[in-house]
């Protein structure tokens, strides 16, 4: 593995994904945002120390865990799953699921660099892996994707912040098996009634009207942000019971 370094700049006041670090590598000193996954992913290693070694991120950990325990309580067995992990970066969930004795895990991301670094720090994680838009995926894709069967969905540290909107987060949802598993996280400020991101509204929605059952919600410390402060979110553990309609999407974004 390659060496590099960072340095964390003092600050008052960090927003989450404007958050910038000083990194050098081969030589080269420049600065990033930590939301700039494309280039983060391009130095093997700089991911995992940055948000988990450093930051303490421990969401993929949290999230396949309660999933995991809500299949025990369902008398259901990870090896039944085939998972369609989205937003998959560089392969810390799949890896989480594959761990808990996942069948199947097919990765979806919009980015090049994350299946590039997927491959390189994680082969043979993932069965399959698309680099494609959710919100625009090719039919041959959705073929693909469909004919494989997936049952479970994941989606973790990857919803908002221009990452995946809630458009991409329904899409995916519709591709999964009815009675599937789903699990996410989302920053909890997201759910507040009428956010601005539409999750709230998605999900509200989702619940309320039958078509996803909650089985089981934890609200944990996702990790810290520069300035120390605890960046709080919410893993969500559901049952997939019916399709988001194009109007209800629509509505949402």
């Amino acid at each position: 593995m390659e060496n590099f370094s960072f340095v964390l700049p003092k600050v008052e006041k960090a927003d989450q994904g404007k958050e910038k670090i000083i990194v050098t590598y081969k030589g080269k000193t420049r600065e990033l945002v930590t939301h700039d996954y494309s280039e983060i992913y391009k130095i093997p290693g700089l991911y995992e120390n940055l948000f988990y070694d450093t930051l303490a991120c421990q969401s993929p950990k949290v999230v396949c865990g309660l999933l995991e325990d809500a299949l025990g309580e369902s008398n259901a067995s990870p090896e039944e799953l085939v998972a369609l992990d989205i937003g998959a970066g560089n392969g810390m969930v799949g890896e989480e699921l594959v761990d808990m004795g996942v069948d199947t895990v097919l990765g979806v991301d919009i980015i090049e660099e994350a299946a590039d670094a997927a491959h390189r720090d994680r082969p043979g994680v993932y069965d399959a892996y698309y680099v494609e838009d959710l919100t625009d995926l090719p039919q041959k894709v959705k073929k693909e994707i469909t004919r494989k069967k997936p049952n479970c969905m994941s989606i973790v540290a990857a919803l908002g912040f221009d990452d995946i909107p809630p458009e991409a987060f329904a899409k995916g949802y519709n591709l999964i098996a009815d009675d599937g598993w789903i699990a996410f996280n989302i920053k909890d400020e997201f759910l507040l009634k009428d956010h601005s991101s539409g999750f709230s509204r998605l999900i509200d929605h989702m619940e309320e009207s039958g078509l996803m059952e909650i089985c089981d919600r934890k609200h944990y410390q996702h990790r810290l942000c520069l300035d120390g402060t605890p960046l709080n979110y919410y893993a969500v553990i559901g049952k997939k019971q019916g399709r988001i309609s194009d109007e209800v999407i629509a509505q949402v974004e």
